[in-house]
């Protein structure tokens, strides 16, 4: 480079930065300069990734809890036909009550309206249509006054246990058993 394209260059360091600045005014005043590293630095160590935690839908942990401990998708799933009504009733009724356990204990349930079926029921002015489903001739925003068909459900907490197993099995709702 020429001596004008130096001084340009030096010109236009010094002026865009007062740390370019410093160092010309040390070399041209004769101050040793430090030495410029040029090889190559030594990129950083990758940070150590963890392997990412397997994914699974709360809906298949729900399910799994209901047929481990309720026996639901086998009831569900069993061919019918070879029963009699009797059978599948009895059967029905362990599985009914293991499974009102099983969501007791994740969402414990309560009702959306207090009162029982076919029982007078107030539903407030500008309600919620999540928490109230009217039939009949609706006009308005309320309030309103029915008969309760239906007390409805909603969950006061959810607790569904956290998946620790691995991404193969996410999607398994129950283990084959295999007596060896």
């Amino acid at each position: 480079m020429s001596r004008i394209g130096v001084a340009f260059w030096a010109f236009f360091a010094a002026l865009g930065s007062s740390e370019r600045a410093e160092q010309i005014r040390a070399a041209l005043n004769g101050a040793a300069l430090p030495k410029i590293d040029t090889s190559a630095k030594t990129p950083p160590a990758p940070a150590r990734l963890e392997p990412p935690v397997a994914a699974r839908s709360e809906a298949i942990t729900l399910l799994s809890a209901l047929q481990r401990e309720a026996r639901l998708v086998d009831l569900v799933k069993q061919p019918l036909e070879e029963f009699t009504d009797e059978q599948i009733g009895a059967a029905a009724r362990n599985v009914l009550s293991d499974s009102a356990t099983v969501l007791d204990r994740f969402f414990a349930l309560r009702p959306v309206a207090a009162g029982d079926e076919g029982a007078s029921c107030d539903v407030p002015k500008g309600y919620d249509p999540g928490k109230y489903k009217l039939a009949g001739p609706v006009e308005g925003g309320g309030p309103f006054q029915g008969k309760l068909a239906h007390h409805g459900w909603q969950a006061t907490t959810v607790k569904l246990p956290a998946w620790t197993g691995s991404r193969e099995a996410a999607l398994v709702i129950s283990p084959a058993e295999v007596d060896v």
